[in-house]
């Protein structure tokens, strides 16, 4: 199989300046929900950059354990060259490493800098071992001229990964020391941060606590706290030696392994760092095994080992844990997004197919829609589960009715009958309580047959955005989308009842189904713009704003919008709102139209959902397209042209939640987001032109 590798494009002839330098950023995952982050460079930007962001039981949610490690090298004559960088809360960043950082590059998703300095040439990797929080950070002296000493500070700020960054540090952390193991202990509702040296011989410099104020630039610009205290214990100091020639190795010895952990001693070595290294490689090489031969190479195989990061064991929710093992079941779900995102039940149905089905790991599909389908109530399922929490939030209108719509994919892809008998009750109920009404306003009008949604204070549909009281796109009343969902569920669910032989309950669905048809198409479209409307009966009547939504009356398996009318909305929504990297979520020229998407809260979410472009939403353009065009699949690719570029930007090797509205098409939002990777991955495989090479 072809080896996945992508380099960062470094010039020393002509380095990047700081500013850019700061905007390429990496993650890796643990299949919990931690992570380790951070940018290229070193410095933590961001309050959730970090070495381990440890998934620790409800309710303490994701905890930041180990912020920053400091790196220096010490040659022979004494000297000391830095390797990282670091940004302190006045002044510039101090970025000297980054004149030294030959090469960065992921392997099969992976990270690995190579640096060279007076004739040294030191490699390091991060690796966080599946189902663990615990780190890996591996230094290897490839060559030189002799030995070489490694110097490195860890520095700890213990907090919630969301949590504000300049609160100090209450009481002082404690370090023990049980030979070369060492614990700093903080508060004690969280584990103590275990670490080690595994490899190389050294020793550790304890200097009694040194603290220092740190500055998170990209924090200070999205308007947040960005300036707090960071506590080191001390330094922990290793020698490297260089291959030799009778050895024959490319490397030198087995170099050195920082390991950092919130498990266990007895977990924590229980594989050696080579062991673990090799154990993940062998995993994320199965993971490319598995899926489609055309997601085996190129930018689909770096999107195979995205979708990775977002499917995972939830480690906090021990109900849902004990449940599922109860019926001897395993228990997954999807994060939405790294850094801040939980997993949301709208996101999570919307990604279910590229994240899953996509990359041929449908039993990870099936344990995720029968977990959503153990939280149905009133007929909806959760929209979110907030951070360290067991019960999840129900304000969405929509999620629920993506539930059909990933089950639909679900079952095309494996015709699992007996999730579908399991779901099947629970199904019947949520169309029963949607046509009967349930909270927030959600239920069938009477007079149309239409689903309506509402309530003062609540965003429901996906354009969600929200600063205190103030509501940015409310969208109350007949959303576009949100009808063509609920006729796709109705033409789903008569369906499967009519294979399971309740032909009496399908035609009450096919009946319902056609009344809510009919009058879509008498009610939605707005014959001045050539387009639908995106709400109708509205709080200010019918909203005519030229926006996505209207895409998914003809994307849907079950399209709800009379087929005469699929290319001109196409047209106009080609025309208007596509962009290279997904679609404007509002068209130009709108009064609240926003170009770019910056600033503090307040003026970020105002653009949010106006104007912002979203990785997304190149899905159901792409499905629309193919609806139009069936036969022009390098046309419908070409929606996905972006994407192929964007994978060497911002956090490499994954997708971007949002960009600005125009050219430059900046990145923006979350750096590594469920929906986009799905949905472009999917998209990927649906386009293929031309027969993908043998592994």
């Amino acid at each position: 199989m072809t080896e996945i590798v992508r380099r960062l494009a470094l010039d020393h002839a002509h380095p990047l300046d700081v500013d850019t330098m700061l905007t390429y950023e990496w993650l890796v995952t643990n299949g919990l929900g931690g992570y380790a982050s951070g940018t290229v460079a070193g410095v933590a930007t961001r309050r959730f950059h970090g070495l381990l962001i440890a998934a620790l039981p409800a309710p303490l949610g994701r905890i930041v354990m180990l912020n920053h490690l400091a790196e220096q090298l010490r040659l022979p004559d004494g000297r000391l060259i830095e390797l990282g960088g670091s940004e302190y809360a006045e002044g510039e960043p101090y970025l000297p490493g980054a004149a030294h950082l030959a090469e960065f590059r992921l392997e099969l998703g992976l990270p690995v800098w190579r640096y060279e300095a007076e004739g040294f040439e030191i490699e390091k990797r991060v690796i966080l071992p599946h189902g663990q929080n615990t780190v890996h950070v591996t230094y290897r002296l490839l060559a030189g001229p002799g030995p070489a000493r490694l110097e490195l500070r860890p520095s700890v700020q213990f907090r919630a990964h969301e949590g504000r960054v300049d609160q100090p540090i209450a009481e002082p952390y404690v370090v023990t020391a049980i030979g070369s193991r060492y614990e700093i202990v903080g508060p004690p509702e969280l584990p103590p941060l275990r670490m080690t040296i595994h490899g190389a011989p050294g020793v550790v410099e304890l200097d009694g606590g040194f603290t220092y104020e740190a500055r998170y630039r990209i924090e200070d610009e999205r308007g947040y706290d960005a300036r707090g205290p960071l506590w080191s214990p001390g330094v922990f100091v290793v020698d490297l030696t260089p291959p030799t020639p009778l050895s024959g190795a490319e490397r030198g010895d087995d170099g050195a392994t920082l390991i950092a952990s919130a498990e266990p001693w007895q977990t924590i070595v229980a594989l050696t760092p080579d062991e673990a290294a090799e154990a993940e490689r062998r995993r994320r090489t199965l993971l490319l095994r598995a899926a489609p031969e055309a997601a085996r190479t190129g930018p689909a195989a770096e999107l195979v080992l995205a979708a990775d990061q977002f499917i995972v064991a939830p480690a906090g929710r021990a109900e849902d844990v004990a449940r599922a093992r109860a019926s001897g079941d395993a228990v997954h779900t999807v994060i939405a997004g790294y850094h801040w995102f939980t997993d949301w039940g709208r996101d999570t149905m919307i990604s279910l197919e590229g994240l899953t089905l996509a990359t041929g790991r449908h039993a990870e599909a099936g344990s995720i829609l029968r977990m959503f389908g153990r939280h149905v109530r009133d007929g909806l399922i959760p929209n979110m589960f907030p951070e360290g929490e067991n019960e999840g939030l129900y304000h969405t209108a929509d999620a629920t009715l993506w539930f059909f719509h990933a089950l639909d994919r679900y079952l095309r892809a494996t015709d699992d009958r007996m999730t579908l008998q399991l779901l099947l009750p629970t199904l019947r109920e949520i169309v029963e309580q949607q046509v009967r009404g349930t909270w927030f306003g959600i239920g069938v009008d009477p007079a149309d047959g239409l689903l309506r949604q509402g309530e003062a204070g609540y965003q429901l549909t996906w354009m969600d955005a929200k600063v205190d009281d103030w509501v940015v796109t409310p969208r109350r009343g007949k959303a576009v989308e949100i009808n063509a969902l609920w006729y796709n569920a109705l033409a789903l669910l008569a369906g499967w009842l009519r294979e399971e032989g309740d032909e009496a309950a399908a035609r009450s669905l096919d009946e319902r189904g056609a009344r809510a048809r009919k009058s879509f198409n008498r009610r939605f479209w707005y014959a001045e713009g050539g387009y639908l409307y995106d709400v109708v009966d509205g709080e200010q009547g019918d909203d005519p704003a030229c926006r996505p939504n209207q895409l998914f009356a003809i994307s849907l398996p079950h399209p709800i919008l009379d087929q005469e009318r699929w290319a001109p909305v196409l047209r106009v929504v080609q025309d208007r709102l596509l962009t290279p990297v997904g679609l404007r979520s509002l068209a130009p020229g709108h009064p609240e139209y926003k170009s770019r998407y910056f600033g503090d809260l307040r003026a970020r979410d105002a653009a949010y959902h106006q104007g912002t472009a979203w990785g997304w939403l190149a899905g159901p353009f792409v499905d629309a397209y193919l609806k139009v065009y069936p036969e022009d699949l390098a046309g419908a690719r070409r929606a996905l042209a972006g994407f192929d570029e964007h994978l060497g930007q911002a956090c490499l090797g994954t997708l971007s939640e949002i960009f600005d509205a125009e050219a430059p098409y900046t990145p923006r939002g979350c750096v590594a987001q469920a929906w986009s990777a799905a949905e472009v991955l999917r998209c990927y495989l649906k386009t293929e032109t031309t027969p993908a090479s043998t592994p």
